[in-house]
């Protein structure tokens, strides 16, 4: 299956935006649904919307099997161990925020050490924020190099006997740096702390073996690979679920409540509080059957294919900016750029009218803004269903935004 055929299974791009045809290259803030995902929705709410877990009637049997079924297709797609090590969120934020208010709260002390990146979402930066305050730890940030990439030398320098918590983003939604997880990981481990890691980029582009990276942690979103708004999954080793407190209470992680005690039900459920996600998850078992017959290495190297295109039509526009790696064999399919004396919001509004969508702001990255030396970029990002016509169209916008604002100026 090529990009043009996959892009027909995108009902949304077929659309004009502004009197010109669409072209959406903002798919690191959130990627299109295809049919078979919208159709999976549909045929729930359709046929059987129900609760899981609690009823024994027809339609929440058939809930509940698609609901485990679906995170049965998350652990074979991340290579988990065991469902029980599967849990649904609503997202990379709640997962990297349930990952540091009950690990990090119970297992740091005064003395021990958080270290993160310059390049971290801020998902990946406050939580750890709030429990390097709550339990005297300290937050360290690994340096960068001057492409932005990570240097396994300055890992082993910042990484101590002390450290206690590694939790780095797997690939950049800004630079489009592809980081060295496993060896992190390595680093981390031979120091005695666990590895935490933001998967929210990488899950939808690239394959993400949990067992090979041996990660502690993985977080990741479904609304960035095909999938819904509103679900996410948690992955974690058993050993370090089994010791972790839930951080929400009520209906579903319960086993006994008595009137003043109350013990919970066994992994995953002790974690997933309240009526469940249900239509998302079953949402997300279906983006994965999507990517999964295109196949998670074939998107990968696409991706490479794109960038790399991009990359050479892009450095040839005089007055651009552009960050992170320059060899496209190091980065995902997401360029950040500016254009001299050019505000991003500029350059995106007028791509808007172009029919181009792009991203423009600091990407929820403020202190990677600051690293590089700017309050804002713009971003285009990449997806499988996203072609070099799609690009070519960008760069003539990008000139065609370039000369604009040299005539205003």
């Amino acid at each position: 299956m090529n990009a043009r055929e996959i892009r027909q299974m995108f009902p949304i791009l077929d659309q004009e935006v502004n009197g010109k045809p669409l072209v959406y290259l903002d798919s690191s803030a959130t990627s299109q649904k295809p049919v078979p995902v919208i159709e999976a929705l549909d045929k729930y709410y359709r046929e059987y919307n129900s609760n899981v877990h609690r009823g024994v009637h027809t339609l929440g049997t058939r809930a509940t099997d698609g609901y485990e079924g679906a995170r049965e297709k998350v652990r074979k797609f991340i290579n988990a161990k065991s469902t029980e090590e599967v849990i649904f969120t609503r997202g990379t934020t709640t997962a990297l925020n349930t990952v540091a208010a009950s690990y990090g709260r119970n297992n740091l002390k005064e003395g021990d050490e958080i270290v993160i990146s310059y390049m971290e979402h801020h998902s990946n930066i406050i939580p750890w924020q709030q429990v390097a305050k709550q339990t005297g730890a300290t937050l360290k940030y690994l340096p960068l190099q001057e492409d932005g990439t990570i240097s396994l030398d300055d890992v082993r320098e910042t990484v101590t006997s002390n450290t206690k918590i590694v939790s780095i983003m797997q690939v950049s939604n800004v630079l489009g740096v592809i980081n060295p997880i496993k060896d992190i990981a390595k680093i981390a481990h031979e120091n005695g702390a666990i590895m935490v890691v933001d998967g929210a980029q990488s899950a939808p582009h690239l394959k993400v073996d949990v067992q090979d990276l041996d990660c502690d942690f993985l977080a990741f979103s479904g609304h960035k690979m095909c999938g819904p708004t509103g679900i996410g999954v948690l992955y974690g080793k058993k050993k370090h679920l089994e010791k972790m407190e839930p951080i929400e209470f009520g209906g579903e992680m319960i086993d006994f409540v008595g009137l003043y005690e109350s013990t919970w039900k066994e992994l995953p459920w002790k974690f997933e509080g309240g009526t469940p996600i249900i239509a998302g998850a079953i949402g997300l078992g279906a983006a994965i059957d999507f990517l999964e017959q295109i196949g998670l290495n074939e998107i990968e190297a696409y991706e490479h294919k794109l960038a790399a295109y991009a990359l050479e039509k892009m450095t040839a526009i005089d007055g651009m900016t552009i960050y992170g790696p320059k060899e496209a064999s190091k980065r995902a399919g997401v360029i950040t750029f500016n254009i001299n004396d050019v505000h991003p919001h500029d350059v995106a509004t007028v791509l808007d009218a172009e029919g181009i969508a792009v991203r423009a702001g600091h990407h929820c990255a403020q202190p990677l803004m600051k690293w590089l030396k700017v309050s804002a970029t713009a971003r285009a990002s990449f997806y499988l269903y996203n072609t070099e016509e799609d690009i070519d169209k960008l760069v003539s916008g990008l000139v065609k935004t370039k000369e604009y604002f040299s005539d205003v100026f």
